[in-house]
């Protein structure tokens, strides 16, 4: 199946490591041209490399989300640089694990704040795309209780909300939003490979509750992301797409 990918101009925020990394190449091999941020642009600098082996153009900055004016500066370069945007995807995220004040404000500033922002930030030059789509990352733990009360969970499915109705409001102007929600994904560095060797008896426990017997793979997500995002998935928008080996229990209707 041709995605339509090939020439299209994705942005990336926070697509130096785990799924936005993944994501990057997968856009990159259908022929997109990317840029990406990080922190760090060292970070920036080695996924800019390992992007750029699949093809196109890439370009990269270091930016901190939770500065504004420079969270929303950056995406109107990089828009500038690619000469467009039809795809804007933002994959920060943290999760601190303290139910309190602290840890909720930490996660709403480094995950939900910067996430509206930096799609009002993209909104002007999808406004000039014919294939506009807006791609957020949520998680399965938004869907069902997980590891107790916490803001990582609570402020996840304010994601799915949140692009619920950018889909609404946008679908007029050709502007599609969708959410993907991933499950427990293992990749080498990442959390659950970390967990893997940390509790090796809780890794054992949540693998226990995947009906397909493992953890996915960052490509696993990566592949439904650029599907979700291409101009072969015109008429999807406002979806909340699981990816979780069937983690999840609840039935979808």
């Amino acid at each position: 199946m041709d995605l339509g990918l090939k020439g299209r101009k994705a942005i990336l925020v926070g697509a130096s490591h785990g799924i936005g990394l993944a994501t990057a190449k997968v856009l990159a091999g259908e022929g997109c041209d990317i840029a990406l941020c990080s922190r760090s642009q060292e970070s920036v600098d080695a996924a800019v490399a390992a992007v750029g082996q699949a093809g196109g153009k890439v370009v990269g900055g270091a930016v901190d989300v939770m500065d504004g004016p420079a969270h929303s500066a950056w995406i109107a370069q990089a828009a500038d640089q690619l000469g467009g945007c039809d795809i804007f995807i933002p994959f920060t995220s943290t999760n601190t694990g303290v139910d309190d004040e602290a840890g909720w404000r930490a996660v709403f500033e480094a995950d939900l704040l910067p996430l509206q922002r930096g799609v009002q930030a993209a909104l002007p030059f999808l406004q000039k795309s014919d294939a506009a789509s807006i791609v957020t990352i949520s998680s399965t733990a938004a869907l069902e209780e997980f590891m107790g009360p916490g803001a990582y969970n609570a402020l996840k499915a304010a994601v799915i909300n949140y692009t619920a109705a950018l889909a609404q409001k946008h679908a007029p102007q050709g502007i599609r939003a969708n959410c993907i929600s991933p499950g427990p994904i293992e990749m080498e560095g990442r959390a659950w490979d970390q967990i893997k060797g940390a509790m090796p008896d809780f890794y054992k426990g949540i693998l226990a509750q995947i009906p397909t017997g493992r953890m996915g793979s960052g490509e696993e997500v990566a592949r439904a992301i650029a599907f979700v995002a291409s101009p072969a998935c015109r008429f999807m928008t406002g979806a909340n797409l699981l990816i979780d080996g069937g983690f999840t229990k609840g039935v979808q209707y």
